[in-house]
């Protein structure tokens, strides 16, 4: 009988893993959950109910200890919205610089495969469309938002190091929009804020003139695509997203459509250094890894304004 394999996931108690967690428990790992709960809710994670889960409150910035055996670290933990990374600048730049460091550390020390998840914002705004994984992207260094991309930038040049120098099992994803249940109502981003509004018959607020695109990819593709990579041999970084694109007014039409709602659209100033367009070229994770998103926008939707409106009757 072949071992049980076992996974740490940082950032357990977020959005996307939490539900990488319900993955890797279904597919019969045992799973180690790190998080220090400062934007992740313990919320997310209340519906397991398996010995094979376990929940560590931790903060990865600083050394990272569990006991016993692991076989592979998916390194989740990040500030990923824009209200979470704006509040917290110096926070983000310390998970994305010593939380990887000391959850790469945990990985030499247990010998277990490192996956890092990146994220779109690696290509700022990007002159290049779409974005394939060679382009080296157009972020400001210095700009409001550079604390998530650059923070995301080195941790990405972090784990090539190890991997080159020390020979470290590595693996890098780099992550565009993602929606589905368990998104936090007020974290700022568009589905879950617009959701929200829709439901509520508030106005839908769409920065600039809603002419900027985003590609929406529905959380379980996201997560199929996540164990891929990790169970492949690939080391360099690979988009995953769904390279379906649409405008962020589109959108706030159609959640208006799916909810019924009564609500406009109404137009605020566009935030600084905000992409014009972002589209992942996913090229190389249908030839590697023989995975794309197969979930439809409007399914995606449906399923994730179900879960708003319960949450928000729960809430309320």
């Amino acid at each position: 009988m072949a071992q049980q394999k076992v996974s740490v996931v940082t950032g357990a108690a977020g959005f996307i893993a939490s539900h990488l967690c319900d993955y890797l428990l279904a597919k019969g790992n045992r799973v180690i959950g790190l998080d220090n709960l400062n934007t992740g809710t313990l919320r997310n994670l209340e519906h397991i109910n398996s010995d094979d889960f376990v929940f560590i409150n931790m903060d990865i910035t600083g050394f990272i200890e569990v006991p016993g055996p692991v076989d592979f670290v998916y390194h989740m933990a990040c500030p990923a919205s824009p209200i979470d990374y704006l509040q917290m600048p110096l926070h983000t730049l310390k998970v994305g610089a010593v939380g990887t460091r000391n959850a790469i550390g945990l990985s030499k020390w247990k010998r277990a495969r490192f996956l890092l998840a990146s994220t779109s914002e690696v290509y700022g705004d990007p002159e290049v469309h779409p974005q394939k994984e060679d382009y080296w992207g157009n972020v400001n260094p210095i700009g409001p938002r550079s604390v998530y991309d650059e923070a995301k930038r080195y941790a990405e040049t972090t784990t090539m190091a190890y991997h080159r120098q020390q020979g470290l099992d590595t693996r890098i994803i780099r992550i565009f929009n993602t929606y589905g249940p368990r998104m936090r109502p007020f974290d700022g981003r568009a589905v879950p804020t617009f959701i929200r509004q829709a439901l509520e018959d508030k106005h839908l607020t769409v920065f600039g003139d809603g002419s900027q695109t985003r590609s929406f990819c529905f959380v379980s593709d996201l997560v199929e695509g996540i164990y891929r990579v990790m169970m492949s041999d690939h080391h360099m970084p690979i988009n995953l997203g769904n390279p379906s694109e649409c405008t962020i007014r589109d959108l706030a039409e159609l959640i208006i459509r799916l909810t019924g709602s009564k609500s406009d659209v109404i137009y605020q100033i566009l935030p600084t250094d905000d992409p014009r367009r972002r589209r992942p070229d996913i090229s190389l994770a249908k030839k590697l890894l023989d995975w794309e998103p197969t979930v439809p926008v409007e399914d995606g939707l449906n399923k994730t304004i179900d879960w708003f409106k319960e949450y928000l009757r729960e809430v309320v």
